[in-house]
This record gives C-alpha cells, structure tokens and sequence, in this order.
C-alpha cells in the first residue's frame, strides 16, 4: 500500500510538473496569495518570523515582504514537483549564473573533504542535483514521519545522479558515516537553519534573536578539517525560471573549538544569505519555539491562531 501511494503522488506530481511554466508560475502565485489570505499557518508563521527577525521594517515594508514572501513560497511548491519530475539535464540548464563555483572546485581538489551548508533559501533541491552533478556526496536529512512521505522522496530524487548520492539519516549510525565520508576526502551536505531536539543544540543569535542552532556542523568541520561552504540557488527575477548558483565561504570561527563562536559563525552564514534575497528564505518554518532557559521567553508562536 505504501508504494502504491507513493506511486499515486508521483503520478499527481508529475501531471503538475510538466505543466507549461508560465502556467506553474500562476498556480505557484495563486497557491501563496490564497494562503495569505486564509491566515494558512505558514502565513501566520511567516509573519510572525518576520516581525521577531527584521523589527526595522515599517508596517507597510513588513506586509509586502510578507506578500513576496507567500507568493514565492507558493511558487517554491511548483517549483519542485517541476525539478523532481523532469531530467536533471534540464533543470541544471536553468542555472544561468555562477558565483563562487572556483571555491567549490579548489574544495574538491584539497582532497581535505567538504561541508556544504545548504539554508532552506531559494531551491535547495536544484542545488542537490547540481552537487550530484559534480560529485558523489552524502546528504544529511530527517525522514518524514509518514512512510508513504518518505517512500515519495526517495522516488522523486531517484535520477540518472542517485548513485552519486547517499541519503543520511539524522540519527547516530548516520552521524558517523558523515565523519568517515569526510576523513576520506568527500562532501557532505547538510540543511543547517533547523532547530534541533531539545538538548542536541545550543542557542546562539539569529537576526539578533537567540535561536537554538545544530552544533553538529561545526563539530564536523573542526574534527575533520573539512572546507566548510554555503551554496544556494536563488531564483532571477523576470519571467523565465532561471537561477543564480551562489557558492559562500563560510564565516571565521565556524569550526572553532569554542562551541558558542562556531554556531554564532553558523547562524551568521544563514543570515548572511537570507539577507541577500529575503524573500526566498523560508519563513514559514518555526525557528523559535524553544527559547533558552531562565530568560523568562515564552514560546512566540503559542498565542498564533493557526489552522484557522
């Protein structure tokens, strides 16, 4: 039953992903005004991100972030059943800007290993399929609670490349594979704007707010040696879908032996790039439920009416 679901999600995807751009744009857009207008809960919680995170903005600035902010990620959707469901040839063909790739390339020829931090900010699965273009590597990920969701995601990232990638559980045997990965010299990839368990993290600033932040990262990257880059695929403006690879070096102090300087350099990194382009930052996502002990913080989404 689980494969036959995960077929019949394929199958809807695709119908959606070979749909003509222009028309997944609309759809993408419609889908995001709609859930701004619904008070959705990634727009109640968009919102809110964006008022504990950028407290600059005037109310009218605020709003119409909020706005780019639910349309982009209506069209992030569509987005990604086109890039799940269609050759990776293509998709890399949409790349028509390169930033930073000489980083990557001198990385990869150190032969020392290398740690891609890749944010929840543009398209992180065009960035996947770019980096297994280039190179075989390991990718960090938290299955799905649902099996017939993960059966889905297995599917959908199967490709020509799926040999060159290795999908690692976020739990302890697939911690240490990322170790070994990295001491032989090879690239791992890990989503790093997650807040983690209670107790499996520390809290260091994030747009001026403690957040709770992974410190598995750091740790990799001090006990390895390991070059330590941010990479993202931001989308261009105008009206064909097409993309910038942006490729980062890491902020001084990311593999710092003093905990809290290595996730303050991580958190700087993300917000780095989530400044770059705001609106194609996920702001839909709770970054700061769990606020640090004995501050007297209580959790800022609590009083939301969500699900309305």
């Amino acid at each position: 039953m689980t494969d036959l679901l995960a077929s019949l999600l394929h199958a809807l995807a695709t119908a959606i992903g070979r749909l003509p751009w222009p028309l997944q744009r609309g759809l993408g857009s419609a889908l995001g005004g709609l859930a701004r207008r619904l008070g959705s809960r990634e727009s109640v919680v968009a919102l809110r991100n964006l008022e504990l995170a950028l407290p600059e903005l005037d109310p009218a600035a605020r709003d119409a972030l909020h706005r780019e902010v639910m349309r982009t990620t209506g069209r992030q959707a569509i987005e990604t059943l086109r890039l799940w469901t269609r050759p990776h040839a293509d998709n890399l063909a949409l790349i028509r800007e390169r930033h930073g790739e000489a980083l990557f390339d001198a990385a990869l020829a150190s032969g020392k290993g290398l740690i891609v931090a890749a944010p929840h900010h543009g398209n992180w699965e065009l960035l996947n399929q770019w980096l297994a273009a280039r190179t075989p590597l390991a990718i960090l990920y938290k299955p799905p609670e649902s099996r017939v969701g993960e059966a889905f995601l297995r599917r959908v990232r199967a490709d020509a490349d799926a040999d060159r990638v290795t999908q690692v559980r976020a739990e302890g045997p697939g911690i240490r594979q990322l170790f070994k990965t990295l001491k032989d010299g090879g690239v791992v990839g890990i989503l790093p704007d997650q807040q983690p368990k209670a107790g499996d993290g520390v809290f260091a600033p994030f747009f001026g707010r403690q957040a709770l932040t992974m410190t598995l990262l750091s740790r990799l990257a001090e006990r390895s040696g390991a070059t330590v880059l941010f990479c993202s695929c931001e989308r261009l403006e105008g009206p064909a879908l097409a993309y910038a690879l942006r490729i980062d070096p890491a902020p001084d102090g990311i593999a710092d032996p003093e905990t809290a300087t290595a996730v303050a350099a991580l958190n700087a990194g993300v917000e780095r790039m989530a400044r770059r382009a705001p609106a194609q930052y996920q702001w839909t996502y709770k970054r700061y439920t769990l606020r640090p002990p004995g501050s007297g913080e209580t959790n800022p989404y609590r009083d939301l009416e969500i699900g309305r």
